[in-house]
């Protein structure tokens, strides 16, 4: 079960797979110019189920990581499965958003603007580098390799919380300052 080809030929699967996602992404936001077709569609309530989907996400790795050390295994299984899905409806809503809309830019001055960029910035470095750990991750536990599994949660765990809770910080200051 835990054959080094198929492991191998998994995770090169999944680097293939998280560079076409980030390829996507680039080209959705920084190299097209948005559809017209977001002049005619309302999809302002987007940015805000944004963060509402990524906050349950984190709230669901906080729960999942709080079962595992409990060993309640179900339980951190249907937190797992809950924050890989709210991640995935965030990934859709923040394509269909992107696609529509463009960038959006941040209007703050002074020092915010530099907190908000720090943080922009490591969100989306570590965004690149938290979606093939995720898939990875998810790899182990659904082949049953809970030798590796631990291992790179461990590093998973905490990047993709931290994606999670700088895309609310994001949205927040984007949209309350």
């Amino acid at each position: 079960m835990n054959n080094p080809f198929s492991n191998k030929t998994a995770i090169s699967s999944i680097l293939v797979i998280s560079a076409v996602i980030l390829l996507l992404l680039l080209w959705l936001i920084y190299l097209r110019e948005p559809t017209s077709a977001g002049d005619t569609i309302d999809l302002s309530f987007l940015p805000a189920l944004n963060a509402v989907l990524n906050s349950l996400s984190a709230i669901s790795l906080i729960l999942g990581y709080i079962a595992i050390r409990k060993e309640q295994k179900t339980r951190h299984l249907k937190m797992m499965i809950s924050a890989l899905t709210f991640s995935f409806l965030f990934l859709i809503s923040y394509l269909t958003y992107h696609a529509f809309h463009g960038d959006t830019l941040f209007q703050g001055e002074g020092w915010i603007r530099n907190v908000y960029f720090f943080i922009l910035i490591s969100h989306i470095l570590l965004s690149v580098v938290v979606l093939p750990l995720v898939l990875t991750t998810v790899y182990f536990a659904a082949t049953g390799n809970f030798k590796r599994h631990p291992k790179i949660a461990r590093i998973t765990f905490p990047l993709w919380l931290y994606v999670s809770v700088t895309g609310v910080l994001i949205y927040l200051l984007l949209n309350h300052l």
